[in-house]
């Protein structure tokens, strides 16, 4: 049972890759550079890692088109699809505990 717990989040362990996860989720096919224009803190080479690891553990689709100059579109797989309830009940988990936090401070 821990062996899958550590498996799970080492899937999706890393600075960027839930936020690259919630903008192809939530947004659909990006390009590179617009998956970069929406995360600008972010740089290009860790940008590609991220992308490549995902790619890897099967959550994101890379698309290459034989055109020039080169596209390439990325998109969430079947199985990056399924993460996007998990996002949601994590959200939704954040907005409540948020809450909770500003009624305690608050009430001091």
């Amino acid at each position: 049972m821990y062996y899958e717990k550590v498996q799970t989040l080492s899937v999706i362990e890393g600075k960027w890759k839930l936020v690259i996860l919630c903008h192809l989720g939530l947004k659909g096919t990006k390009r590179f550079m617009e998956l970069k224009k929406l995360i600008p803190n972010i740089t290009q080479k860790m940008l590609t890692n991220q992308l490549r690891e995902l790619e890897e553990d099967g959550l994101v689709h890379r698309e290459v088109y034989p055109v020039v100059p080169p596209k390439v579109e990325y998109s969430l797989t079947e199985q990056g699809k399924s993460l996007m309830s998990v996002l949601k009940m994590l959200e939704d988990w954040g907005k409540k505990y948020i809450k909770q936090i500003e009624q305690n401070a608050a009430a001091r």
